[in-house]
């Protein structure tokens, strides 16, 4: 008769099933987080979340990049919440305040392309991840 062993807390971690309501709620909160997705020679796409940096997704689309830094969020986020940790907050507010730079016209078009090539909505959207992901202190 063979005994049963005892799973390692790895195996543990791995089969442990998160409450639906918990998840909810993480997926809730991610939702709100800011991400920052940049194109990386051999993964594809890699993203990370200012609010949490040590977080990483990476896939070959920007679509499964997404969705794998998305999944990632709300499992860290709702590993913190079973653990009775509060997740960082995301930013609050509107945006209202105006930067306005100066660029020549080559600059313009370069910006304008590594924005396109990174799959930004637009100029701004690129300039403030690029300037946010500067400024973050986890790199």
């Amino acid at each position: 008769m063979r005994k049963s062993r005892k799973p390692s807390k790895a195996q543990a971690f791995e089969t442990h099933e998160i409450p639906e309501k918990v998840l909810a709620k993480a997926r809730k909160i991610a939702a709100t987080y800011q991400i920052i997705i940049e194109p990386d020679p051999d993964a594809g796409y890699v993203a990370r979340s200012l609010q949490l940096p040590g977080v990483l997704a990476d896939g070959p689309t920007l679509v499964q990049c997404v969705k794998g830094i998305a999944f990632a969020l709300e499992t860290v986020i709702a590993a913190m919440l079973e653990a009775g940790k509060t997740p960082p907050a995301a930013p609050t507010g509107t945006r209202s305040e105006q930067v306005n730079i100066r660029l020549t016209t080559v600059e313009k078009h370069q910006l304008e392309s590594e924005a396109t090539r990174g799959g930004f909505t637009g100029l701004s959207d690129f300039v403030r991840s690029v300037a946010l992901q500067a400024c973050s202190p986890a790199r």
